[in-house]
């Protein structure tokens, strides 16, 4: 199949060409003749290709999509797009199997528990039909939320199965949450350095957004204090256990005092959980010191189980809840029965808190080795964090990251420079890394290079 795309993409097979014979590709690519049937088959259900009886197989006029001028740039992602919210994402998920890929938010798939997910999914294709075929409830699968309640007790969060709503991601719960709680124009507050999806999803709601300095024990909470009396946000979004991208953990001090300021001005809280699972002992949250009544808690499974089986979910008052689920179902209809069965069977096989503490320790052995390799380069973290998969960097010599990670596009290694994440581009100088995502020493090599390098221009300058 990918021969025949490649062809198709370079031209060498037109829009109205015929195919080789079955038995003559088979012949050219040394593999069997079944094995090309089964690859023209799905090309045809794809709408690549298209047979005609009696003749052979034809590429239809518009393969991949509208017949167009092949362009070498358009073959690739495009790379010379500005670095904003959207960049390091695009890079991320368009880049080639071989690139590396420190700036992505992820684990590598041989950090995740394939063998558990392998044996769910055989146990699921022996499943009855409703569970293969049919919409889930607006709610979500009941033991799965029953689940979810238990685990957040453990970190001090009450909430029964009816205030808990699985979501595809955490991006959705957030994205839904907009809906709920937005109007185009309301003010929000994020922190400064934060996720950088964030922004994204708030400038797709039309939201006015405000950043507040981000320290190693949380918000600056003077800043905090300041912003909410100038701008009367409607919402905070924030980590709160292991921060995106900084990796700091939030004190009980800070903690307490946006809690009292939030209560005082009635801002209403997000709090982003996503990294919980990486955590070895719960940072305080938001939402158990206020009980779910103004902060709203999210989480999700995609890091530490698979981001291709999306789940996530919400938990929050139950009054918000019955609307959120309205809200659902007239965005998604039903829920992703399939996908909750997989995560609720492989959160409760008994071998995910195995997992869990194998990698925990895993990250933490790659994330001394990682902050060694990256200071021997002059690149200085701004903290150690106490758990997590991310680094925030300072680079040395006031080199811009941006300049940094769009050389390093160009030789397949994919980087996240710190202004994607800074809503007041204040971060010119700091870079984002996934300790995970270095394994390979040629990625210290060529970031070494490009170091030396973008020295060399400043020298000159």
């Amino acid at each position: 199949m990918e021969t025949i795309r490649q062809r198709i993409a370079g031209r060498a097979l037109l829009p109205g060409a015929k195919l080789p014979s079955i038995r003559k590709l088979a012949a050219t690519l040394k593999v069997s003749t079944s094995t090309v049937v089964e690859a023209y088959d799905r090309l045809v259900g794809e709408g690549t290709i298209l047979p005609r009886p009696g003749s052979g197989f034809y590429v239809t006029h518009q393969a991949g999509g509208a017949a167009i001028p092949f362009s070498v740039a358009d073959a690739g992602p495009k790379r010379d797009r500005a670095v904003d919210p959207f960049w390091v994402s695009r890079q991320s998920l368009e880049a080639d199997a071989g690139d590396a890929k420190p700036g992505c938010g992820w684990l590598p798939p041989d950090w995740l528990p394939e063998e558990s997910i392998r044996r769910t999914l055989r146990t699921l294709s022996r499943a009855q039909n409703p569970i293969l075929a049919e919409y889930g409830s607006p709610l979500g699968l009941t033991p799965l939320r029953q689940l979810i309640g238990r685990r957040m007790a453990e970190r001090g969060i009450e909430a029964s199965p009816d205030q808990i709503l699985l979501m595809e991601s955490g991006t959705q719960a957030i994205d839904i949450l907009c809906r709920l709680l937005l109007e185009p124009g309301d003010t929000v507050l994020v922190d400064d350095p934060c996720y950088f999806n964030f922004h994204a999803l708030l400038r797709a709601h039309r939201a006015r957004i405000v950043g507040v300095p981000y320290t190693p024990s949380g918000p600056d909470t003077d800043a905090f204090a300041k912003a909410v009396a100038d701008h009367r946000p409607r919402l905070y979004i924030t980590n709160s256990a292991i921060h995106n991208p900084t990796g700091a953990v939030l004190s009980p001090v800070s903690a307490h005092r946006v809690l009292k300021i939030a209560e005082a001005n009635d801002v209403i809280i997000i709090e982003d959980d996503i990294f919980a699972d990486l955590e070895h002992s719960p940072a305080p949250r938001l939402a158990a010191f206020d009980g779910l009544d103004r902060v709203i808690h999210i989480g999700s499974f995609s890091k530490t189980l698979s981001a291709s089986g999306r789940c996530g979910f919400i938990a929050a008052r139950a009054e918000w809840i019955d609307s959120l689920t309205d809200l659902k179902i007239a965005t998604t209809f039903g829920g992703g029965r399939l996908t909750a069965e997989l995560v609720y069977g492989v959160l409760s096989d008994g071998t995910y808190r195995k997992h869990l503490e194998a990698l925990r320790q895993r990250l933490s052995k790659t994330m001394q080795t990682v902050s060694t390799r990256l200071r021997n380069l002059g690149v200085t973290p701004w903290l150690d964090p106490q758990a997590g998969m991310f680094l925030w960097c300072r680079l040395p010599d006031e080199i811009d990251a941006t300049e940094v990670a769009r050389t390093a596009l160009r030789q397949g290694l994919v980087l996240a420079p710190g202004n994607a994440f800074s809503l007041s581009q204040t971060a010119t100088g700091f870079m984002r890394f996934n300790v995970s995502q270095m394994q390979e020493p040629q990625v210290f090599d060529l970031l070494r290079d490009i170091l030396a390098a973008q020295r060399g221009q400043k020298d000159g300058a």
